[in-house]
């Protein structure tokens, strides 16, 4: 719980821009509220194709603190700096160029077009610092040291005027927040960065091919829950905003719990623990279902009243409503998908978690398009395909936990390459 409360506020953050978003934007009329729904549904992969600066640098930096290995340790959080602002400034200028192409595929047109292309345009200044932020959320976690949960959900609310006024709200508070961690990470850490060399940037990079491919297939499913959504109508596609914004902050705060399965787990690899391990994941598993389930009667009760702050559209209101009831029997589910993600990535098998998250598209493409084919299924059968979804992913990560637990016993590291002779055979 030390490492996992204090992570809220990083893994809450992204969130949490969004959600203030949504609140503001969506007493602004449907229109808005449908062009926010599209933009964030796009921003949210774009942010994901970069979250590797954060999971391969926690593993990297908590392995190599746990052998000593300080100054190498260091190398890779430079490294990882350096990815982000790279990787941050190329993405922002296809983001820029490509943003109508994008939200016409997801199918917005007229007002909602031009309201969701201005909305990335001015969100894509935000990316840099929220890459790089990625990367000093890696390094303190690796250590075992996350940033306070209440500095980031401070950072998240600033002054809004209209739909591009909330866009410029989110892109300051993505300043504020890289520019806390960096603080964090030259002036505090008891492992600072140095500066890399092509070796440890490629190896980052070669992490994060495997991931970005998974998290590419992470991505697919949402979005694509989105473009359905939005051939249902407009009003169902702005009761989904909010419905869908709330269910992500809700689970996603579940992803806490994936911080200390990940750190511990790979700390203990790299000193030869192997009791350790297990039992950390045993905790995290169990804990997770816990937490899960009381998030599901949590997200069923916010369907009374919730949807009422987000806009005054009775009827965007009452599709909120059906829409979070559906979700609330996800959250378990998600749970426990969210937790297996931390213990493979504490294990370092990108190669599974990038098998497991393709294969799982086929659970969720079924139900899809039969909400495709009878529209009437609405969002409960979108809610039902993304609960197959989480289903699948739980039921391939939790074979691959348990091969590792087996086959292995995590005594022996299946990944020796990564903490050879650090683990007692």
């Amino acid at each position: 719980m030390r490492l996992a409360v204090p992570a809220l506020g990083s893994i809450a953050a992204e969130p949490l821009y969004t959600i203030a978003d949504t609140a503001i934007v969506g007493h602004l009329g449907r229109q808005q509220l449908d062009a926010l729904a599209i933009s964030a549904s796009i921003l949210a992969i774009v942010a994901w194709l970069a979250i590797f600066l954060s999971t391969a640098t926690t593993t990297e930096v908590s392995s190599r603190a746990a052998r000593g290995e300080n100054e190498a340790g260091g190398r890779a959080v430079g490294a990882a700096y350096t990815v982000a602002a790279g990787w941050g400034v190329l993405t922002a200028a296809i983001l820029a160029i490509a943003a109508p192409l994008a939200v016409r595929l997801l199918g917005a047109h007229g007002a909602v077009e031009a309201g969701a292309t201005s909305y990335l345009r001015i969100s894509a200044l935000g990316l840099p610092f929220l890459y790089a932020s990625y990367a000093g959320n890696g390094h303190r976690t690796g250590l075992q040291d996350t940033l306070n949960v209440i500095l980031e959900v401070v950072l998240v609310f600033g002054v809004h005027k209209g739909l591009n006024g909330s866009a410029w709200g989110t892109v300051t508070a993505q300043v504020a927040a890289a520019a806390a961690y960096a603080t964090a990470s030259w002036r505090t850490a008891r492992l600072r960065p140095r500066k890399p060399d092509s070796r440890e940037i490629r190896a980052l990079l070669r992490d994060g091919h495997r991931l970005s491919v998974r998290t590419i297939a992470l991505g697919v499913v949402p979005l694509t829950a989105t473009a359905i959504v939005a051939r249902l109508g407009p009003v169902t596609l702005a009761g989904q905003q909010v419905a869908f914004r709330l269910w992500y902050l809700l689970s996603l705060s579940l992803d806490a719990l994936a911080v200390p399965a990940q750190v511990f787990v790979s700390a203990a690899l790299g000193a030869g623990d192997a009791a350790a391990a297990r039992l950390a994941g045993r905790r995290t598993l169990v804990l997770g279902l816990v937490a899960g389930t009381a998030l599901a009667i949590i997200t069923a009760t916010l369907a009374l009243g919730a949807p009422a702050v987000f806009t005054d559209d009775p009827a965007v209101r009452h599709v909120a409503v059906v829409a979070l009831l559906a979700s609330a029997l996800t959250q378990p589910l998600a749970a426990l998908a969210f937790v297996l993600d931390g213990l493979i990535l504490g294990i370092a098998d990108y190669a599974a978690m990038r098998r497991a998250m393709i294969l799982a598209i086929f659970a969720f493409a079924p139900m899809a398009g039969l909400v495709l084919r009878f529209p009437w299924l609405g969002l409960p059968g979108v809610w039902a395909a993304l609960g197959c979804w989480l289903a699948a992913r739980s039921v391939l990560l939790g074979k691959r936990w348990r091969e590792a637990t087996r086959r292995y016993s995590i005594e022996e590291d299946p990944y020796p390459e990564r903490t050879r002779g650090a683990c007692a055979r």
